[in-house]
């Protein structure tokens, strides 16, 4: 199957934006191609930092996954890769690239946009920001289909930004160059820097056998910080690899990480490249949020859709193999 002319930047854009943890975090993003009726998708549980030295992407037949988009078949897009022989699983999110009607559209959970993007005061401070540019708002949905009926109700044929609540941000353009520099305005422009210091742990506490302290512990030592982190859970990947918010005790679901108030947060010792690559993640955006800014958590039956979705213990189990 031919490829086209510009895959190879493509994988190049895609390498970059999954190596960078303020733009993608472990098997978190999907990057996508169109040529002609066929477009190229990274796989799900893949990494985007390894699109240029593995097979990443699927290709799935476009008309067939636009199809799902709109209420043919069952969402997974599964149905619609070309290769019957390929054993991996096209993104979750199949759906919205196949719709979006841009040749490369980029996908990542960038730690601007989310720090932006989980309250009110930050949404309204990114819509400022980008003024100018050809942006929209998209509410929180589950990912796959809930989130490419609201990605649909709000597209326009200009639209090639998009803000996604509480998840992250979509860049869409007819060539890799003009998704690259769209990114980097609007990462430029919604840039936040670190508000708070990372106070270590506290060292004269031991973990709990088998954990120890992680880098991110100054989330347990900081009163506002901690809070944040123990009474919610603010974007989709932090419940697939971390569970709901961070607990406070070990428990018979083997949470990853358990949160110690006032001492650190104690890691698994066993814990995967992307649970830790989670942390950091709340990590980032957490030290970044402005004290006035109220971050609104996903709730519980969010959480709950999350934690028992197939498509999403697919991916942990892939990620688990890492």
């Amino acid at each position: 199957m031919s490829q086209p002319a510009e895959f190879e930047a493509f994988r190049a854009l895609s390498a970059r934006l999954g190596q960078d943890p303020l733009r993608v975090q472990g098997p978190g993003g999907n990057t996508s191609i169109k040529d002609v009726g066929t477009m190229w998708i990274k796989a799900s549980g893949t990494e985007l930092a390894d699109a240029e030295t593995k097979d990443i992407f699927v290709a799935v037949n476009r008309e067939a996954a636009k199809a799902e988009a709109h209420g043919a078949g069952d969402g997974t897009c599964k149905a619609t890769v070309l290769d019957p022989a390929q054993t991996l699983r096209p993104s979750i999110e199949t759906t919205f690239h196949a719709a979006l009607d841009w040749p490369i559209v980029a996908h990542t959970h960038s730690i601007a946009t989310l720090t932006h993007g989980v309250s009110a005061k930050g949404r309204a401070a990114a819509a400022e920001k980008l003024a100018g540019l050809p942006f929209v708002s998209v509410p929180y949905a589950k990912p796959g289909l809930p989130l490419t009926e609201q990605i649909l109700a709000r597209v326009t044929p200009e639209t090639q930004i998009f803000i996604l609540e509480n998840h992250g941000l979509i860049i869409c353009g007819s060539t890799v160059a003009e998704v690259h520099d769209l990114t980097e305005t609007v990462e430029d422009r919604l840039a936040m820097q670190p508000l708070a210091q990372m106070i270590e742990a506290d060292i004269t506490h031991h973990p709990p056998e088998g954990f120890h302290w992680a880098e991110e512990s100054w989330i347990a030592r900081d009163p506002r910080a901690c809070a944040l982190a123990e009474n919610g859970s603010y974007y989709p990947d932090h419940v697939v690899f971390l569970g709901p918010a961070l607990p406070t005790r070990d428990s018979d679901a083997n949470p990853p990480a358990t949160l110690h108030p006032g001492n650190g947060i104690a890691l698994r010792d066993d814990a995967t490249p992307s649970q830790r690559a989670m942390l950091r993640c709340l990590s980032d955006l957490l030290i970044r949020l402005p004290k006035d800014w109220v971050p609104e958590a996903i709730g519980h039956d969010a959480e709950a859709d999350l934690l028992n979705w197939d498509a999403e213990k697919y991916r942990q189990a892939l990620a688990a193999r890492t």
